[in-house]
């Protein structure tokens, strides 16, 4: 059980190993799709074709929009593409960096489903009998007065009463599913060969260190805007509590007389409302909090805390209604 939650408490703390996961799930969701689909082919010669190419290729531009749409990566690099200048500037390699990193992991389920599709080779049968010459095969259905376009393009449609008591159309379906395999253990074999040759000599050609900044900066503009959201949501609901126990301000007294001992009445009301002011950091109206928000868009923060490293600790001693020390915050 601990083991499970470290698991589940890395892939919450890291944006990256959520997208590779929802990317390998939304592959895995596209193999399913393609065993549960079942492919009739339409078995006419006008439609054939555009039939199983459609089927080939409509699945995988929806399955690439989807990647792109659930992919954190997009809207980090659409909010660092978009944003004003202000008090920080823009880094063009940051902005590649994830538009390469989005695009790697929404071909992922469009590359998956082809490669299913080829291997099968159902749908290629249908898009391409037409075009396999009759005379390569013997047993050519000639009982029938029925064009051999006709009769090519029933090929898939095995069931169909012109290819009874004949082989045909299964040597015919062999033929073509031969060379739908090895198109797609074709594919399959270069994309292999790329991603090794890439992963061997781009150090070669990169500046790893320049890499590594990009990385970094690129991770940070994620963890940048998960701990703002997260801090805007600590505080809005601080916020809230605020006023409405500032609307409700006897049922908060009687609230606390009545859960709480006599003698730990005061350090409780010190410590809650001190620890109300501390996380709304000052930001106590309305039009405070929407011009916080505007600066925050309009001009981000510049990337330097040497303020905050050499600012002189106070410090604060908290006492109760007898006046003894409750405790010290440096």
């Amino acid at each position: 059980m601990e083991r499970l939650k470290l698991v589940l408490q890395y892939f919450q703390s890291n944006s990256e190993s959520i997208s590779n996961g929802i990317c390998i799930v939304l592959a895995l969701v596209s193999v399913k799709l393609y065993t549960s689909f079942d492919f009739k082919c339409p078995c006419l010669p006008q439609y054939n074709k555009l039939y199983s190419l459609g089927v080939m290729i409509i699945p995988p531009i929806i399955l690439f929009f989807l990647g792109v749409l659930i992919n954190r990566h997009t809207g980090v690099m659409m909010d660092e593409w978009m944003r004003p200048v202000g008090n920080r500037s823009k880094n063009p390699a940051v902005v590649k960096y994830l538009f390469s990193a989005m695009i790697q992991r929404a071909l992922l389920a469009p590359l998956v489903w082809i490669l299913v599709t080829l291997l099968d080779g159902k749908i290629f049968i249908c898009a391409f009998s037409l075009s396999v010459d009759p005379a390569l095969f013997s047993g050519l259905p000639n009982n029938t007065d029925l064009d051999v376009i006709i009769i090519m393009s029933k090929v898939p449609c095995k069931e169909d009463v012109i290819f009874r008591n004949s082989s045909f159309h299964k040597a015919v379906s062999r033929y073509v599913r031969c060379y739908s395999q090895a198109v797609g253990w074709s594919i399959l074999l270069f994309l292999i060969v790329l991603g090794a040759l890439g992963r061997l000599f781009k150090p070669c050609f990169d500046d790893h260190a320049r890499f590594l900044q990009t990385r970094y900066w690129s991770n940070y503009l994620d963890v940048e805007q998960k701990l703002f959201d997260e801090t805007c949501v600590l505080h809005a609901r601080d916020f809230a509590r605020k006023c409405v126990v500032q609307f409700f301000e006897d049922m908060r007294e009687d609230t606390i007389l009545r859960l709480s001992h006599p003698s730990v009445i005061s350090h409780s009301l010190v410590e809650w409302r001190d620890e109300e002011e501390e996380r709304l950091h000052g930001i106590t109206k309305q039009e405070q909090v929407d011009k916080l928000l505007n600066k925050w868009y309009y001009s981000k923060p510049e990337l330097d805390v040497t303020r905050i490293a050499h600012r002189p600790r106070t410090c604060v001693t908290w006492e109760d209604h007898k006046g003894k020390t409750l405790y010290t915050d440096l």
